[in-house]
């Protein structure tokens, strides 16, 4: 996969609260993001070198909608240091499907699609001596944590090699989300020493999974209905999915459900 080029990249320069959420324009929608604890988007640099990183994490008919580097690294960027470039985030979206309303039979296309050359997950006891035993470079498929119908969330593992042969191990996680009718492909990196860095990894993409906003009502792939056309009832049972367009920066609106 087209992250561990960056991996490669990474290695030749040298290598909580949330974040405040904000909203990116797909189409006619507004996708509301935020970044986990210790992470900030660094888009809004506009620097040509952590675009180009950026750019190396994901295919190129993918619109990226968030780069995230630790509060450490932003802060060893914008003062002229090397970053360490250990951990990152990427937040991305197919292009081809960017200003369409994904439902969940097309939903289900683009998950085969992304994650069908992946093979089956391994769940090895020792992850160093698996990744050991594989081609240098290659992504294997090492645990699934997720399988719904609007989310799907995997881990994977790779190893490179530094220019003295020696060995170095990087797991990732890909995520990919219906969002708002949007389909959403979220990464987070992180290099491998010990079983820390995978436990880490796992928690914060699950709990980044959690806080994406709910899938805007109905999701059966037909035409959604405006809010004024939902019954009162259910508008009241599904305040939070039918006021995505504050969540989660309005708590009132999910914290206690009321009328639309």
């Amino acid at each position: 996969m087209r992250g561990w080029l960056a991996a490669l990249l990474l290695l030749a320069l040298g290598a909580p609260a949330w974040a405040t959420p904000f909203a990116v324009r797909l189409g006619a929608e507004r996708v509301v993001l935020d970044a986990p604890p210790g992470f900030a988007d660094t888009l809004e640099l506009a620097s040509p070198r952590l675009q180009e990183l950026a750019e190396a994490l994901t295919s190129a008919s993918n619109r990226i909608l968030l780069f995230g580097l630790t509060d450490a690294d932003l802060r060893r960027f914008t003062q002229g240091d090397t970053p360490e470039l250990r951990r990152y985030l990427l937040v991305a979206t197919p292009r081809a499907m960017e200003r369409e309303r994904v439902g969940l039979s097309q939903f289900r296309g683009f998950v085969a699609d992304t994650l069908r050359n992946l093979g089956d997950a391994t769940q090895p006891a020792d992850l160093r001596r698996f990744l050991d035993a594989q081609p240098l470079g290659r992504a294997n498929l090492i645990a699934e944590l997720r399988r719904t119908p609007q989310a799907a969330s995997v881990l994977l593992g790779t190893r490179l090699a530094t220019q003295d042969g020696k060995s170095v191990y990087f797991l990732s996680t890909t995520t990919l989300l219906l969002v708002q009718a949007k389909a959403l492909n979220i990464s987070a990196y992180t290099g491998f020493d010990n079983d820390a860095d995978a436990d880490w990894l796992r928690d914060t993409t699950l709990r980044w999974v959690e806080r994406a906003p709910a899938p805007e009502w109905p999701l059966a792939g037909r035409p959604a209905k405006s809010p004024a056309a939902i019954p009162a009832k259910l508008r009241m049972r599904t305040a939070r999915q039918t006021c995505w367009r504050v969540w989660p920066t309005c708590r009132r609106c999910w914290l206690r459900p009321r009328r639309a």
